[in-house]
């Protein structure tokens, strides 16, 4: 339809040969970034079923490159759902992903991304540092460079100290900021992150926030999911998840102004009426 309309509006001046149309530069530059575009992630009627249960039902998100995506909603809403299958940790039930355009399963897509899980995906019996030194050693990082991207990390999560220190020695907090820097070890393109601040102090949180906004000023893409409506005020955009269905997407101020409503908590919650209601 668009295309229609632009054909239509921008009609080509002359022909050549055997009426072949020459468009206006517009146009074939307009076509052009249409066809060449390539979301960091896109997936088109994404779903998951466990048995009768939906977890995930149709999700259909395009994500650009560089930008910071918030998922949020209650327990059991999808969040997790989404990303495992984004990370190609479950298989979905229907439906399409596409990370960097390439379509999933793609084991070539690996090394490119960084997923932190709610649950602690640590060594216990090893310290912070060798948890570091293992995950960069099965990306291929050479020696010199896991030990700079561990003090850079190490500073970032504020557990110099402990670098030493038994992970089952920390405390749960600790531990969940131990997991974020494992996932970041090797730099990837693409960052998911399942609620990346839950344990943490406001202060660290402020600087967490500052640290992936920076990340993103480097060009990586973050997918996070978050239960603190406070923080999606920093993402470029969220999604709000219900029973597995995406109710809205789109910039936070963008829902708020759509549901005429003054907070991101109030925008859920007149949505959510509106999905029971419907």
């Amino acid at each position: 339809m668009l295309w229609g309309r632009l054909e239509h509006l921008l009609q080509p001046s002359r022909t050549v040969g055997a009426g072949a149309p020459i468009y206006p530069m517009l146009l074939w530059k307009a076509r052009m970034a249409h066809l060449n575009q390539t979301y960091a992630i896109e997936t088109r009627n994404l779903t998951k079923k466990f048995g009768a249960f939906t977890a995930l039902s149709e999700l259909n998100l395009k994500i650009e490159n560089s930008a910071i995506l918030g998922l949020l909603g209650p327990n059991g809403a999808g969040k997790t759902t989404a990303i495992k299958i984004l990370c190609g940790l479950l298989k979905p039930s229907g439906g399409e992903a596409y990370i960097f355009g390439k379509k999933l399963p793609d084991r070539s897509i690996l090394p490119s991304i960084g997923y932190m899980p709610q649950e602690t995906a640590l060594y216990l019996e090893l310290s912070v540092h060798h948890n570091l030194a293992h995950y960069g050693e099965i990306y291929g990082m050479s020696r010199g460079r896991i030990a700079e991207r561990e003090m850079e990390l190490l500073q970032f999560i504020a557990l110099e100290k402990w670098r030493n220190e038994p992970v089952s020695n920390l405390s749960g907090g600790m531990k969940h900021r131990v997991s974020l820097a494992c996932s970041m070890i090797h730099e990837p393109k693409l960052l998911f992150l399942d609620e990346p601040t839950v344990g943490v102090d406001p202060e660290l949180r402020a600087s967490f926030w500052e640290y992936f906004n920076e990340l993103k000023r480097k060009g990586i893409t973050i997918v996070l999911t978050t239960h603190y409506m406070d923080e999606a005020q920093h993402c470029d955009r969220i999604g709000l998840l219900r029973l597995g269905k995406l109710i809205a997407e789109g910039a936070p101020g963008e829902i708020t102004r759509r549901t005429n409503t003054a907070s991101l908590e109030e925008a859920f919650l007149a949505l959510s009426r509106q999905e029971v209601e419907a």
